[in-house]
């Protein structure tokens, strides 16, 4: 185990740290930087080293009624909805610029929210999240109905309409990349919105509204509530004003959101929730590869992350080249400052996320699975853990039936195909999936047999922007990412009209 630290929990002194300008800290309604109505704050936590980074405005019901007000008006009465799709597009594509221009202080957000690696977020997710705004910026002008084959003497059409004021409630876990998932294909479709980011996360969302601002999105179109689940993401959830919800969480809060939307006045919502998601490796497979695609399925942005392939099946032909491999590819890996390029995972987003991963763990070694490696908090001062793997995890054990969310593998073995199929399938989650194979026959019959929403074969994490995401089971249902994760940000409206004396029907 890798772990940098000068002896005493600080964080290295050779680390180069940006220095944060922390901007931004109140709600945004209707174009404006305000206080809460209750005067409240709530603090938001540095997990590198547990100190508070600043306060935030604390967003309830009152509040959110204020957004929703203002969304509402610009929805009814305001441009955006109306402007020809060019336009959206124009302003879309200065959004994005913007955010380009702004990479290193965004990265620098995230890093000091979340616990990511400022490099990786550099490099990768702040020029995502402009990138999938230029996406949907593309589609803002092509939004179009068909024309209809009528059986009788009527000329028909659709139209593809806004669906109105929607709700984004986001998650911790990649809050730049969620941001732009949510947030652009709702501004192609002329939608207006409200944006709730999770209480862990907050910073970012805030300078993305500034930074929307800037590029000429109008008041009341995109507006920022920062608060808590309890209390905003409940009133956006429950609110009649209020559209549609779409929602990235865990699948009991997603139950809630759902409730609260039927019992309300019926919006449609879009759940993307948790995972529990394997990775499966056949005799057959490149042994070194398999095991670096693992070992990143499971530990990338330090096991954060929805679809992480924490349940890996090994074929037993390969079975203990693989875990030999494992341990030396485990030992390599380095838990530090996110601010260190050569660190490979950070620290978990909060205490609360801290010591439930580690409750895990405990859990695994009561339930009789063998801790191959790892196990423990780091020594030092932030929310750090070494990457941990069990072997000899049976299917039923706690750590293999549900989302741990950390840096945490469990290791199977199996005989045949079908074992296997049945034993990926054997979760109430069906978010993603792995497949390790040349062999063409055991990939198409793997891909087609495992209940999931993406299918990855030879390769993890094979997220694009055209590609469209989301889940089976209780991993939710919508999609989010291409041209699918625009339509639900549309209504279809059927018009028609007599034809008289027409030669054509």
């Amino acid at each position: 185990m890798a772990v940098q630290s000068n002896g005493n929990g600080s964080l290295d002194s050779h680390v180069k740290v940006p220095v944060p300008q922390i901007k931004f800290t109140k709600l945004f309604i209707n174009g404006e930087f305000v206080d809460s109505v209750s005067g409240k704050t709530f603090q938001t936590i540095d997990p590198r080293n547990r100190e508070v980074i600043a306060e935030i405005a604390e967003g309830g019901k009152e509040d959110v009624d204020l957004a929703v007000k203002a969304a509402r008006e610009a929805f009814d009465n305001g441009p955006w909805p109306r402007l020809p799709g060019f336009e959206r597009r124009k302003i879309m594509m200065k959004f994005a610029d913007l955010i380009d221009e702004n990479n290193e202080e965004l990265a620098t957000l995230e890093t000091i929210d979340a616990g990511k690696l400022f490099f990786l977020c550099k490099i990768m997710e702040i020029p995502g999240a402009a990138e999938t705004i230029r996406y949907y910026a593309g589609a803002a002008d092509k939004i179009h109905g068909e024309t209809l084959k009528m059986s009788t003497a009527l000329q028909g059409y659709t139209l593809h309409e806004p669906i109105g004021v929607v709700g984004h409630i986001i998650p911790w876990n990649f809050p730049s990349q969620m941001f732009a998932m949510k947030v652009g294909p709702a501004l192609a479709a002329g939608c207006t919105m409200v944006v709730k980011p999770a209480e862990q996360t907050p910073l970012s969302a805030l300078f993305y509204a500034h930074l929307a601002k800037l590029a000429g999105i109008p008041d009341g179109v995109l507006n920022v509530v920062t608060g808590f689940g309890q209390t905003a993401g409940a009133a956006i959830s429950s609110h009649t004003d209020i559209d549609m919800v779409s929602f990235t969480g865990s699948t009991e809060v997603g139950r809630l959101v759902m409730q609260a939307a039927a019992t309300s006045n019926l919006k449609p919502v879009c759940l993307e929730l948790g995972g529990k998601s394997p990775i499966l490796i056949f005799d057959d497979a490149d042994v070194d590869k398999v095991t670096e695609l693992a070992l990143q399925g499971t530990l990338f942005n330090k096991g954060e992350i929805c679809v992480a392939g924490s349940r890996v099946f090994v074929q037993e032909g390969i079975y203990d080249k693989f875990l030999l491999k494992l341990k030396e590819k485990v030992k390599n890996w380095v838990v530090g400052d996110p601010f260190d390029p050569t660190s490979h995972q950070g620290p978990q987003v909060n205490k609360k996320q801290y010591d439930r991963i580690l409750s895990y763990i405990e859990h695994g070694k009561k339930e009789g699975a063998t801790l191959f490696h790892g196990g423990k908090p780091c020594d030092r001062k932030g929310y750090y853990i070494e990457p941990t793997i069990f072997t000899d995890v049976t299917d039923e054990m706690k750590i293999a039936q549900e989302e741990i969310f950390g840096p945490v593998m469990s290791v199977f073995k199996f005989k045949t195909v079908e074992e296997a199929i049945k034993r990926a399938n054997a979760t109430k989650y069906g978010l993603a999936a792995g497949v390790m194979t040349n062999n063409i026959n055991i990939a198409n019959t793997v891909a087609r047999s495992i209940r999931a929403g993406a299918i990855w074969i030879n390769c993890y994490f094979a997220f694009d922007r055209d590609s469209p995401y989301g889940g089976y089971k209780m991993s939710g249902f919508g999609r989010d990412m291409g041209m699918d994760g625009l339509k639900k940000y549309l209504v279809v409206k059927a018009v028609a009209t007599p034809i008289y004396n027409s030669p054509w029907l």
